[in-house]
Parts: C-alpha cells; sequence; structure tokens
C-alpha cells in the first residue's frame, strides 16, 4: 500500500471509531440520570449535596457523563480497529499475541475503572477534611464533582493499560527484562509522577493507590516479559 492508501485506511477507522463513541454516548446521555445517582454514592450520607449553579450545568454534565461512557464503551471497538490498523505489518506469530492482548486490555482497563470508582469515597473523604473552620462544605458544585468522579475512573482505566504497553514492546523487541529491571527506579519515578498528574484533586490517596498498583502491575509483567525475552 502507499502512503495516500495507509492515510485513507486509516481515515476510516477514525470515522468507524467516531461513530462508535457516538452511538455510545448516546447511550450514555439518556442513562445519564442513573450513572449520576451511581457517581453520587460516594458522597457520604447526609453531609453534603450537590447543587446546580447555572441553567445549562445539568446538560453539559450530561454530555460529559454521556462522552466518558461513549469512550468506555467503544474501547473494545477502538483496539480492535488499532489492531486492524497494524495487522498487515505483523507477523503470524504476532497475530495470535493480538486477541488474548486485546481481551487482556479490556478486562484491565474494566478493573481499573471499578478500583477508581472504590478510591473516590477515601479521596473525598482526605479532600473535605482540608475545609477550614466555619467554612460552608455541606454544598458541592455539580460540573467540578462529576468531573472529579470521572476524571479519577478515567485516570485508573488508563493506567491499567500499562501492562499491554509492556508487554507489546517486549514481544516486538523494544523491550526487554534486562532493560526493565536495570532502570527499576526510573520506572517508579515515572509511575509515581504519572500516578500524581493523573489523579485530580491532589489527595494523597488516590494516588499513592494508584502508584502501588501499577508498581504491582510493572513487577507482574516484568516476570512475564522474563519469560518473552530475557
Amino acid at each position: 500500500m502507499s502512503l495516500v492508501e495507509h492515510l485513507e485506511e486509516l481515515r476510516s477507522r477514525i470515522i468507524v471509531v467516531a461513530i462508535s463513541v457516538v452511538v455510545a454516548g448516546i447511550l450514555g446521555f439518556f442513562l445519564s440520570e442513573p450513572i449520576l445517582e451511581l457517581l453520587r454514592v460516594p458522597l457520604p450520607d447526609g453531609e453534603y449535596r450537590l447543587i446546580q449553579l447555572t441553567i445549562g450545568e445539568a446538560l453539559a454534565v450530561r454530555l460529559k457523563i454521556a462522552l466518558y461512557v461513549g469512550i468506555a464503551l467503544s474501547v473494545p471497538i477502538i483496539l480492535y480497529e488499532v489492531w486492524r490498523f497494524v495487522t498487515p505489518g505483523l507477523t503470524r506469530p504476532e497475530r495470535r499475541l493480538i486477541w488474548p492482548l486485546l481481551i487482556a486490555s479490556i478486562g484491565l482497563f474494566g478493573l481499573g475503572v471499578v478500583l477508581g470508582y472504590l478510591v473516590i469515597p477515601y479521596a473525598l473523604a482526605f479532600l473535605l477534611s482540608l475545609t477550614p473552620t466555619g467554612i460552608d462544605s455541606s454544598m458541592l458544585r455539580l460540573s467540578e464533582y462529576v468531573s472529579f468522579v470521572l476524571a479519577i475512573m478515567l485516570a485508573f482505566g488508563l493506567a491499567f493499560q500499562f501492562p499491554v504497553l509492556l508487554l507489546i514492546g517486549a514481544r516486538v523487541g523494544i523491550l526487554n527484562y534486562r532493560f526493565l529491571s536495570a532502570r527499576r527506579r526510573w520506572a517508579i519515578l515515572a509511575i509515581v509522577l504519572f500516578a500524581i498528574i493523573a489523579t485530580p484533586g491532589g489527595d494523597p490517596t488516590s494516588s499513592a493507590v494508584l502508584s502501588l498498583v501499577m508498581y504491582a502491575l510493572f513487577e507482574g509483567t516484568l516476570q512475564i516479559v522474563r519469560t518473552l525475552r530475557p
């Protein structure tokens, strides 16, 4: 295929991904009410309530939920389109490896989102405990709360793609066990920095949990890489 043909194929696959995100986003928009109720569960019972400050804030929140749901539900299609795009350049053993990686990537993304949701109450408890004396913090803005919760869940979901990237790098020959183990300190530093930047609010709870989980995934993946490419 020529460069133009490659670009045309890439455009067609981007269009498929965009359509899948839009369709899943429409579904997410109609499900935004029960999803919002689910997102409100981490709030302490009876102590805090969400308020709307502008007329269009509720619509903006529903659209934001729809976007996140659209991206989350489209992850299998996105990964499949990426696989179809790179398949012609892979050898047969590498093609056989792609499907297990796709399934693992989808499972890890879902697991990361669930873990992020479970961490939210602890992150909220820490941040709200820092409210100065005399300041009424019982009312939280709806849009800011939803953005905070969704950002944590998405950060955990994306962070759980870390092992898949390491395995792909090892399989194509970019990474190996000796290279990764010799740079373990740099990997730990990169993990901690990513956890601090990716988790909103600056609370140490979510950052610490994300760092520990990513490091555990790193060490586990390192042993897999060791068997693939010593």
